[in-house]
């Protein structure tokens, strides 16, 4: 059964608004949506907080039937399920967590068409007893759609492949009319294809998003005897919740307890925890009761937690593509998050260690070249994106200004002509041969090997002795970073001439390389906010863990912190300006808009706050304590004698002016701003088009007061409302 897109709405953009509050589709949300009510097969490959999810959850409520997805973790099913919940859409879940009359009951619920999204296990989902269900629920009610979320599970390229997965592909011959979307936050190019024939996808459209997460700031630091105190300062300064993670339960428990020591509030996560603890920690840093978890790689896939400000791995991640995995768990809200690696020789040791324990000789190889991919990444000098992203095949120029690297450059040198040896060398032994053996070559080696392969003899053999193997290493790096030559991935990295190697040959691309210096931390705090976006913010966090906490919810299922700090920018003033917020619907400017204006409005009165939102949609009115003020000032009192007078701030008191030139009372601006900075002043505010003070003074510069923007605000604002 199926039924073409709602007519209940005039666009998709009018249904988002409705259902989730957003006021227009990011990446490519919009096509892949089209894509599924057009009843066809498509792989989504998306970044962590690209808001895969939202591409079937809002096709789901416009098609007839049910939209089934197949979900591999408990958490994330409830997860999902209350935040649809929570903006009034009817979504449940059947797992193990369940009894078994209520797994009747909600079985019942789907039947009698009440439920719009059901999550299920693969394991639950290709039972013989689920099957059966599955199909009178097709014949009953209908199904929209299949979902496969963590698709990369089901590709043994992938890195965290699940052997149930594999069986997926039986939906496609049981269900052939009903459109089947796969969904994944990272894949490669040979795991996007294993993806597609192990499920047996039809003629699927494939969308892969930018691997780029903007937001996200990379850096790598020594992992000495500072790094603690460094990780300590970190999680302190951080304003949202962090993430620690570490290779062994060992150091995890050593790391939380002495974390709890010095005052933050961690717990452990490992495999080697009952599964009630797990749970229960999970739970407790999830809904913000506390800031950190300290956890193995057993934690995080599926934690749709979006207000994670910061993820340290304390010791080496194993594979660029789990760190991307892992790293991505922060900032999931698009607002600014830290990802940091505290890097030590002695962890490769042990990497290699647990390497040696795998049963399969080719299992080694490809995990001893996953590592080395690591290793390159932590001691590059070049953008740390760039690295990332050629991983997956997408191409970066660099300069990223959002890394270690870019933010605080090594000095270049042009080594052109090193590079054109390195080349010609690897030219010479006809691309079968890794980076180590080519630099053998370079630097005259007398191993057996060189002699018994007659590598002696090539034009190559020796030309770079006056470079170091460190150098050589340094700049093969740099040459597959800038994608100048190529490297096998079958865990037996052979390096490749391509396109770019022979312009570099025949001196058409120059090459320069970063000379690194011993690494260094760097200051990556957010943005400078002003004290009352500050202030108010704490209050907002603080009623939304109440409501949260009084719904038995995580904090982020009432509102992210992005549509918090809108809120604390923006100051809505009244609900119709406060449903313009994006992330408030229209189910939660009915549940939580009223109280959420009353917040931001007794604040802005205490603290004096004027914005460009009055608190109706009224013209604004001159409150008492503001009458005392227009009286003093009117007396002929400085702003100065006022705040005296009053026992308030000068900044309130300014802010009662620029209130009262809101509201058309009859003051000077002339005698309060020097006529020739107001049009300065002016074109900023038009040019910015900011409720926020801060934007506007980045835009003017420092030679112009706070004070001075408010008060032509209050004027400007007064002008147009009279015009």
């Amino acid at each position: 059964m199926s039924a073409p897109a709602s007519t209940q709405f005039p666009s998709l953009e009018s249904a988002l608004k409705h259902f989730f509050g957003y006021d227009e589709f990011r990446l490519d949300q919009r096509a892949v949506i089209e894509t599924l009510l057009r009843h066809q097969d498509c792989l989504v490959v998306m970044p962590t907080g690209g808001g895969k999810s939202l591409c079937y959850q809002l096709p789901s409520l416009l098609r007839l039937g049910v939209m089934v997805v197949v979900s591999p973790l408990i958490a994330l099913m409830q997860d999902q399920v209350d935040a649809l919940r929570n903006n009034g859409v009817a979504a449940t879940f059947l797992n193990s967590s369940l009894s078994l009359t209520e797994v009747r009951e909600r079985e019942k619920q789907l039947l009698d068409g009440t439920i719009k999204l059901l999550y299920v296990a693969p394991e639950r989902l290709l039972s013989e007893s689920f099957w059966p269900f599955l199909s009178r629920l097709q014949q009953q009610v209908g199904l929209s759609g299949f979902a496969i979320d963590e698709a990369h599970c089901v590709s043994e390229w992938g890195h965290d492949f699940r052997p149930e997965y594999r069986q997926l592909h039986r939906l496609r011959a049981s269900f052939t009319d009903v459109p089947m979307m796969a969904l994944t936050a990272t894949a490669t190019a040979r795991v996007r294809e294993d993806i597609c024939n192990q499920l047996a996808l039809q003629k699927p459209t494939v969308f892969v998003a930018s691997f780029n997460r903007p937001n996200l700031y990379y850096e790598v630091l020594p992992k000495d005897r500072h790094a603690y105190a460094h990780l300590l300062g970190q999680l302190k300064a951080a304003t949202g919740a962090g993430i620690v993670y570490c290779i062994s339960r060992k150091r995890v428990e050593e790391l939380a307890g002495r974390l709890q020591q010095d005052g933050i509030a961690a717990l452990p996560y490992h495999a080697g925890l009952s599964d009630d603890t797990r749970r229960e920690n999970q739970h407790r840093f999830i809904r913000d009761d506390v800031q950190v978890i300290v956890a193995t790689i057993a934690f995080g896939m599926g934690i749709n937690k979006p207000d994670v400000r910061l993820v340290a791995h304390y010791d080496l991640p194993r594979t660029l593509e789990s760190y991307y995995q892992e790293s991505g768990r922060a900032g999931r809200d698009g607002e600014p998050a830290h990802c940091t690696v505290y890097f030590s020789y002695g962890d490769v040791s042990l990497i290699n260690y647990i390497i040696e324990q795998k049963a399969d000789e080719q299992e080694q190889n490809i995990a001893r070249q996953q590592l080395r991919q690591v290793l390159d990444y932590a001691e590059s000098t070049v953008c740390r994106r760039q690295i990332q992203l050629s991983y997956f095949g997408e191409a970066f120029p660099g300069q990223c200004d959002r890394c270690d690297n870019c933010r605080h450059p090594k000095p270049l040198e042009d080594w052109t002509i090193d590079a054109q040896k390195f080349l010609s060398c690897v030219a010479r032994c006809r691309e079968r041969f890794g980076m180590a053996h080519i630099i053998d070559v370079l630097r005259g080696s007398q191993k057996k090997r060189i002699l018994q392969l007659q590598h002696d003899q090539l034009s190559t053999y020796g030309i770079g002795k006056d470079r170091s193997a460190e150098e050589w290493k340094l700049l093969g790096r740099s040459l597959l970073h800038q994608g100048l030559v190529a490297e096998t991935t079958d865990g037996f990295p052979v390096l490749k001439l391509n396109t770019a190697s022979w312009q570099v040959l025949r001196k058409q691309l120059s090459v320069e390389v970063a000379i690194p210096e011993n690494l260094k931390g760097v200051d990556t705090s957010s943005p400078e906010t002003s004290g009352e976006t500050a202030g108010l913010l704490a209050q907002l966090r603080s009623l939304r863990k109440r409501l949260a906490d009084e719904q038995g919810i995580p904090p982020y299922i009432v509102f992210t912190e992005s549509t918090l700090r809108q809120m604390a920018q923006k100051m809505p003033r009244s609900r119709s300006q406060f449903g313009r917020i994006s992330g408030v619907g229209n189910r939660k400017l009915e549940q939580y808009g009223q109280i959420f204006v009353d917040t931001i409005n007794t604040y802005c009165e205490e603290k004096g706050v004027q914005t460009t939102t009055p608190v109706s949609d009224r013209p604004p009115t001159v409150s008492n304590t503001r009458a005392q003020t227009l009286e003093l000032y009117q007396a002929g009192h400085s702003l100065d004698e006022i705040a005296q007078a009053r026992n308030l701030r000068r900044t309130t008191i300014v802010g009662h002016l620029s209130a009262l030139l809101a509201a058309g009372e009859a003051i000077d601006l002339n005698d309060l701003v020097p006529p020739e900075r107001q049009a300065t002043i002016r074109q900023a505010l038009e040019n910015t088009d900011s409720p926020y003070l801060n934007a506007v003074r980045d835009y003017l510069g420092s030679d112009y007061s706070y004070d001075e923007i408010r008060l032509v605000q209050g004027a400007l604002y007064g002008q147009q409302t009279r015009s």
